[in-house]
């Protein structure tokens, strides 16, 4: 490259730059507001009564701002809803506890230990991976007929606390874990569950905090499952109660947007405060292979 080409390019590189910083903040803005202006709705919505809803053209602001949604919605009269918030907050806790509890310590086994027919085993655990829920939906729908346990949490609970993704995601975390800390601490005298406890899981508490989040939002948000399980009102999680207000001739949008906001909150408040562990550790699987 010549003298004079040099300084045209240095010349035309600060516009080459801020041409290409245009473009990508204008893309992150459309995706903003693609997530954005939903979200903003669902807010503004719920002061909405029916009749402004359905009014058209539509309207971002509400012209006449009322709390009968979530009146009506929190009164218990048309759903038990918190009650229904309540089972999501039970169900959806216990089955991240038993999700961790149980990916930790198979990921741990996968990670530190050497048996017969490891890697078989693990391939056969990235294997269901590629399976679609819908395909074991009926078979695991039977079982839980014959166990006895339709209308129960145990069908929920227990089913969802195998996780191969979660099995995976600690493995991989696990491997970054040097093997010489191990071998310290059982010249020390410790035993095998200790080592896990006290050296394993501090470790990776990041890794843990990153599938809390995901576990504890995907049970938040399940819906297939526990309409097909669950069948009394009072032991509904809150997505199928929302569901029940969708009626043949009539939809209650305002009481379905205010529920939908209010079950918003919980995700919000565990997302913002593990937000910081979530974009450092997401990748962590990347790590080792």
């Amino acid at each position: 490259m010549t003298t004079r080409e040099f300084a045209y390019s240095r010349r035309r590189s600060p516009w080459t730059r801020w041409l290409r910083s245009g473009f990508v903040y204008t893309f992150l803005l459309i995706v903003a507001l693609l997530v954005g202006i939903p979200f903003i709705y669902m807010v503004t919505g719920s002061f909405k009564l029916n009749a402004e809803i359905y009014r058209y053209p539509v309207t971002i602001l509400p012209q006449a701002p009322t709390l009968e949604n979530y009146a009506r919605l929190l009164s218990g009269k048309e759903i038990p809803y918190l009650r229904q918030f309540g089972n999501s907050l039970f169900v959806a806790t216990t089955q991240t506890l038993l999700t961790l509890s149980v990916s930790a310590l198979v990921g741990w086994g996968f990670a530190k230990y050497e048996f017969r027919g490891k890697r078989i085993l693990f391939f056969f655990v990235l294997l269901t991976l590629m399976l679609p829920f819908q395909m074991t939906l009926i078979p695991l729908f039977l079982m839980m007929v014959r166990i006895g346990w339709l209308d129960n949490y145990l069908a929920i609970l227990l089913p969802g606390a195998i996780s191969a993704f979660g099995v995976f995601f600690m493995r991989q975390s696990m491997l970054a874990i040097p093997n010489e800390l191990i071998d310290a601490a059982r010249i020390d005298g410790a035993n095998d569950f200790r080592i896990f406890w006290q050296i394993g899981l501090p470790l990776v508490r990041g890794a843990l905090a990153v599938l809390a989040v995901l576990v504890y939002l995907g049970a938040w948000n399940d819906y297939l499952w526990p309409v097909i399980v669950l069948r009394t009102p009072t032991q509904f999680t809150y997505p199928i109660g929302l569901a029940t207000l969708v009626g043949l001739y009539k939809v209650e949008y305002g009481m379905i947007l205010a529920g939908a906001f209010i079950a918003t909150l919980p995700i919000l408040i565990i997302f913002i405060a593990g937000r910081n562990l979530l974009l450092n550790n997401l990748t962590i699987g990347a790590i080792k292979g």
